[in-house]
């Protein structure tokens, strides 16, 4: 059986499943109401969403390659810090690598948000429906792109001003985040945001050189709790996102039990995740991780293909997942109740590397051709695997 078969079957296998309709009730801003919100089928039937890291940051598209989370020496992890995502606070320590490279390639007084009008002349080339088109291909369910990340740069034309930086530098002049849930629709894919809403670097400029760091320089002011709000509350009014996917906890003063009933009313079928920092989320979220057995709670992985999510320039197929790894990594996943979300990194004019899209191109295909029998016994041997019907599928059948 040829590749462009296994995508289709294994398409169409994804997309299998009864959808329940949609929650009738109306929900409250307590969580009382918000904690009656139950996981859609949708979402656990999903198995493998996209995670897309894209904006200032893929510009310079660098860190030093040191490792994988949690692999490398959390005293040197921040100066050391292998996501690109992370430029700017890596920019902001010194004596990083991240530093030395900025200087000796733009010099010491290039401003990170210089790279706007750079981002915003390369991103005129992307395509979004040839993004949409890879990822259905993929047999993923769903897609969730980084709307903002800690960097406060957004990829849509908000109407909330940020008060810390001018309009020009902190939005992308196309509505990415539009463009691109039009297009992951149209593919038949939910469309998920994540949002920092735990971190701001506009909102407070103290590097992070440790995991304390991460707590004291987490801005917690009401003025970034209304603007954090003001942002969530306008990307549920314009987009209507499947997945709410936060990070880093969420501001004290933020009105999460009013935004969450809001969202639920007007996405019922819509899922939360659990790093907003509060006692309630629909998944939990281990990063570069996962769960050592079967968990009852419906739970995501998320990584990148190598060390960043960010696109970084000087990773090659040494910090790149091999495809026999990966797939393994998947079938274990799912087995256990999870779902994968893999997370590219694209250039600027939205092009995605050579050794991205032979991972994505082969690995989801060869994965139920190769190990589609462990995957069957994995997860039929278990009563949550009997209760998702995952046995009903037709792939474990292919390529004995």
């Amino acid at each position: 059986m040829n590749r462009r078969t296994f995508h289709r079957i294994l398409s169409g296998a994804f997309a299998a499943g009864v959808i329940r309709p949609a929650h009738a009730a109306r929900y409250e801003a307590t969580w009382d109401s918000i904690r009656t919100h139950t996981v859609p089928d949708w979402y656990n039937d999903a198995k493998l969403g996209i995670f897309i890291h894209w904006g200032l940051y893929s510009v310079p598209a660098w860190a030093p390659p040191s490792g994988e989370l949690g692999k490398v020496d959390p005293s040197k992890w921040f100066y050391q810090n292998p996501y690109a995502e992370w430029y700017l606070n890596s920019l902001r320590l010194k004596d990083s690598p991240t530093y030395k490279h900025h200087v000796e390639t733009y010099g010491a007084n290039f401003d990170y948000y210089d790279f706007a009008p750079m981002f915003d002349k390369d991103v005129k080339k992307w395509k979004p429906a040839e993004w949409a088109k890879l990822f259905h291909q993929t047999g993923a369910r769903y897609v969730v792109l980084t709307s903002k990340h800690h960097d406060g740069f957004r990829l849509w034309p908000s109407r909330v001003p940020n008060p810390k930086r001018p309009a020009g530098a902190i939005s992308a002049k196309r509505d990415l985040v539009g463009e691109l849930t039009s297009a992951v629709r149209s593919e038949g894919l939910k469309m998920g945001l994540y949002y920092s809403g735990g971190l701001d670097w506009t909102f407070e400029t103290r590097p992070i050189a440790t995991r304390e760091d991460l707590r004291t320089t987490a801005p917690q002011t009401e003025e970034y709790a209304r603007y954090a709000d003001a942002h969530w509350r306008e990307l549920i009014e314009r987009y209507q996102p499947s997945v709410m996917w936060n990070d880093i906890t969420y501001p004290k003063a933020g009105r999460l039990t009013e935004i969450f009933s809001e969202y639920y009313n007007r996405v019922p079928e819509g899922v939360i995740d659990n790093r907003f920092g509060v006692d309630f989320a629909d998944f939990t979220t281990p990063e570069y991780a996962k769960y050592d057995k079967i968990t009852e709670k419906k739970w995501e992985s998320c990584r990148g293909l190598g060390f960043s999510f960010g696109y970084n320039r000087v990773e090659g197929p040494k910090e790149v997942i091999a495809s026999d790894k990966l797939i393994a990594l998947l079938v274990d996943i799912v087995s256990k109740n999870g779902n994968l979300l893999l997370n590219i990194g694209p250039r600027p004019d939205g092009s995605i590397s050579e050794i991205q899209l032979d991972r994505l191109a082969c690995a989801w295909a060869l994965a139920w051709r190769e190990r589609g029998r462990d995957f069957r016994h994995a997860a039929v041997g278990s009563r949550l695997g009997e209760e998702r019907g995952w046995h009903r599928y037709p792939l474990h059948q292919e390529g004995r």
